[in-house]
């Protein structure tokens, strides 16, 4: 057995619990320190992991070596590994695959299995060889033309034993070459001067060479080539006599683009500056949370920058988090305008090799404000000062797949483990957080007035039940929302128009039998997009081109009923043909840099109307918007979940608060047809806490979070009865182990399984079980239980069960 000098606890990149024990030669023992990649065999392949520490084998087996050290320095400080811990085992996920999720994408390397014809195998077969199976003639036919991954073969069903067969006969080998690593610093070549002393007879352009280094310390040779055309080829020439040296340097990507001018602190009003001496005073002495509650327009983002300036000061580091990338380009302005290069950015609409270079920012310590959206909570900060959560109720901070985590939740640990103070600001602080506040786990802050007192904007409530009969576009654009707008326009105004549903009609069907267009991968309808000329699936992006026929009686024309952004856009158009009008969704904004064109537009007026979904209703701050009118306010009212009352009260509020942020007052045009349901009704009055007391209520009532805590299983597969089968298995498996285990009984309770409300989505169908009950702690224990007693079911090869630790949507 094999003695090694150092033992090291590794998380590997694939899906399995915990770490494990690797011994290091050592010649790599002062290299294989913590936070670094490591290469180690796990199984047949070869696979990176991430150093935590070094530890001690538990004997009883043989310890394998890692094979190489992959990172010159660390990528996170080691202060991070106790929260990637807490991460893994909260969220129940792998601890490698935390760490992966965490760090910038493009790094990790491993073993891809390549298959490959022999000389000998080619020869037989061109030859004719012996008779051969068509399957077996495909087979070798393919891989004459070259190597090929295995994955491609099984998906061309070519049996693993066939695959065995051709390479006992010595027709093919497998091979495990490693890929990876696409994410590399960017290196550019550098000039200095050298020690070298120039010749009397020196050229012109090799004497302007000279000049410009010696005005610096260094330059790269593309800066230098700019001035001198010839230079690279001189330089060449000058570094065999000494006169100059030329090395290789990293060089960051800039993800910024254009620069920003430097602004001033502004006065800070008395409700501001209370805020900020109130944090300020227990920064640095340890772990406290906040609620900053400031309504609309109160100027949070103005606090957020005091107190990065004094956490700043006491050479601690800040992490802002936003919700959505459509936000960041804002904060990050604000931001760099008062701290210039001290300002990093994390979030996916970098490419590999940008977020690599911003993440070596933080890690070298050269920016001190890190702004992001969610994943940003990952940023390899060291003993953080301050954490910031801006909208801190957005549902966006919650992550969609695989790590299934939410940004605003361990943005909170992260802060406890670093000994920070945190702050979740919100005009509409979500009920998690308020529950927080009320139970005394966070301390309140208030910004009760807006900036420069301005008002909020007056809102006018309009019953769509009683326009159900018009029709057109006054339909949608009521008189009472037709009337402001003119108004608003007239005096050189902005307009913002919302409606939480994009493309032309959401609901086209037959007009001859009535059937709805459905998705054939998803039980959804699809939606007409008439730009796009498609009718399309928002869940699985199946298309259809338009015009077609209908699915169940053939050649009919189509009604397109129903609404979204394009018709409200169409219609805007049609009544104000002299406006200029901009429209904001998911459509409009997938190309890079897209959001922040239509953003910038309307801030230099070159937009008089904006149409969009609830991207538009987040935090932007546009001086000139007096109208803001809502299309129809019931949309999300409907979604069966007992969170829609706080999503539509949200939404409502902040879409309101886009309105009368400058000089002139602002107004909403509310449209509903429900408008006495209380969320509405607390909208329009701005009333967050009678909106919170009701909702308490219910929450209690029927013991949803927060007042309880819920683990969601979602079961899904291609199959309809398998999947049925499975959560039917996994709803016994629970049952019987509520039945067995009394401390189980008292903290546990049992929703389902049952069909999700979406029964299908992208070709798969849906069913799910809720585990409820007032701890964490307990339902997370029953889940492992579970896991551990039918382990078959959660790696069905044909079934999904993933488990989603305080689900945001329950559909």
């Amino acid at each position: 057995m094999t003695i090694y000098s150092c033992h090291i606890a590794v998380a590997v990149a694939l899906p399995v619990e915990g770490s494990y024990t690797y011994g290091v030669p050592d010649a790599l023992a002062p290299l294989a320190t913590p936070g670094k990649r490591v290469l180690v065999p796990f199984g047949r392949r070869r696979v990176t992991g991430y150093v935590l520490g070094e530890t001690v084998p538990s004997g009883g087996y043989a310890v394998k070596r890692i094979l190489d050290v992959l990172d010159p320095v660390p990528l996170f400080p080691p202060e991070m590994i106790p929260f990637f811990k807490w991460v893994a085992d909260y969220y129940m996920h792998p601890l490698g695959e935390v760490i992966q999720c965490a760090l910038p994408g493009g790094l990790n390397v491993y073993d891809r299995l390549t298959v490959s014809a022999t000389p000998g195998g080619l020869t037989v077969f061109e030859a004719g060889g012996r008779d051969l199976t068509p399957l077996e003639r495909e087979v070798m036919t393919r891989l004459k033309s070259g190597p090929c991954r295995l994955k491609d073969l099984r998906e061309r069903r070519v049996p693993a034993a066939l695959v065995q067969t051709l390479e006992d006969r010595g027709w093919l080998v497998r091979e495990a070459v490693l890929q990876g690593g696409v994410a590399r610093p960017r290196m550019e070549r550098f000039a200095a001067r050298g020690d070298g002393t120039p010749p009397a007879s020196l050229s012109r352009a090799r004497r302007d060479i000279l000049a410009l280094l010696e005005s610096r310390e260094e330059m790269s040779i593309s800066d230098i080539k700019a001035q001198v055309p010839t230079a690279p080829r001189l330089v060449r020439a000058m570094v065999e006599q000494g006169l100059v040296r030329v090395y290789e340097k990293q060089v960051y990507r800039d993800p910024f683009g254009e620069p920003i001018p430097p602004d001033t602190p502004r006065t800070l009003n008395p409700e501001q500056a209370g805020v900020v001496a109130e944090v300020d005073a227990v920064t640095g002495k340890g772990f406290c949370p906040f609620l900053l509650a400031g309504v609309t327009g109160s100027g949070k983002t103005e606090v957020y920058l005091h107190l990065a300036r004094k956490v700043m000061e006491k050479g601690l580091p800040v992490l802002v988090l936003v919700p959505e990338i459509a936000l960041i380009s804002q904060m990050e302005r604000r931001f760099r305008a008062r701290f210039g290069e001290a300002v990093a950015v994390l979030h996916s609409g970098l490419s590999a090799g940008e977020r690599l270079d911003q993440w070596q920012r933080i890690l070298n310590r050269e920016a001190a404000v890190v702004i992001g959206a969610r994943s940003a909570v990952f940023a390899p900060l060291d003993h953080i000062g301050l954490v910031i959560v801006d909208e801190e109720h957005d549902t966006s901070y919650k992550q969609g797949a695989d790590l299934l985590y939410n940004a605003r939740d361990i943005a909170v640990v992260r802060a406890k483990l670093s000994d920070a103070v945190v702050i979740l600001g919100s005009a509409t602080p979500s009920v998690h957080t308020c529950y927080n506040v009320r139970t005394g786990k966070f301390r309140e802050l208030r910004i009760r007035r807006r900036v420069a007192s301005r008002p909020l904007p007056e809102i006018t409530v309009v019953d769509l039940k009683k326009v159900a009969d018009t029709r057109g576009a006054r339909r949608f654009i009521t008189p009472p929302l037709h009337a402001a707008m003119t108004a608003a326009l007239e005096r050189k105004e902005q307009v913002l128009l919302f409606l939480n549903r994009r493309g032309f009609a959401s609901f086209p069907v037959c007009a001859a039998c009535g059937e709805a267009l459905r998705c054939v991968h998803c039980d959804i309808t699809l939606t007409y997009h008439r730009l796009a000329g498609v009718y399309r699936c928002h869940y699985c992006g199946y298309t259809r081109k338009a015009p077609c026929d209908c699915p169940a009686c053939g050649p009919a024309p189509i009604k397109l009923l129903g609404m979204g952004t394009e018709k409200v856009e169409a219609a805007v158009k049609a009544l104000f043909p002299d406006a200029r009008v901009a429209r904001m969704d998911r459509d409009t904004t997938t190309r890079k840099g897209s959001v922040v064109r239509i953003l910038k537009s309307l801030r230099k007026g070159a937009v008089d109307v904006l149409v969009g979904t609830q991207m538009v209703a987040k935090g932007h701050d546009f001086p000139n918007i007096t109208v803001v009118g809502v299309i129809c306010a019931d949309l999300s009212l409907s979604f069966p979940d007992f969170r829609a009352g706080e999503r539509t009260f949200q939404l409502l509020a902040q879409v309101a608060g886009r309105a009368g942020r400058g000089d002139a007052p602002g107004r909403m045009i509310l449209q509903t047809f429900t408008p006495d349901h209380f969320s509405i009704v607390a909208a329009t009055r701005q009333d967050y806490e009678a909106f919170y007391k009701v909702e308490i209520g219910f929450r209690r009532a029927l013991g949803y979070p927060p007042v309880s805590r819920i683990i969601q299983l979602r079961i899904s597969g291609v199959d309809p009865e398998a999947t049925r089968e499975t959560a039917e298995a996994l709803g016994s498996v629970c049952r019987e182990l509520l039945q067995q285990e009394a401390v189980y009984r008292k903290w546990v309770t049992l929703l389902g399984p049952v069909e999700a409300s979406i029964q299908k989505i992208a070709g798969r169908y849906r069913w799910q079980m809720l585990v409820k009950g007032l701890r964490i702690g307990p339902l997370r224990r029953f889940v492992r239980a579970v896991s551990s007693a039918a382990p078959n079911l959660f790696r069905h090869p044909g079934v999904r069960v993933v488990i989603d630790v305080d689900p945001y949507f329950l559909s």
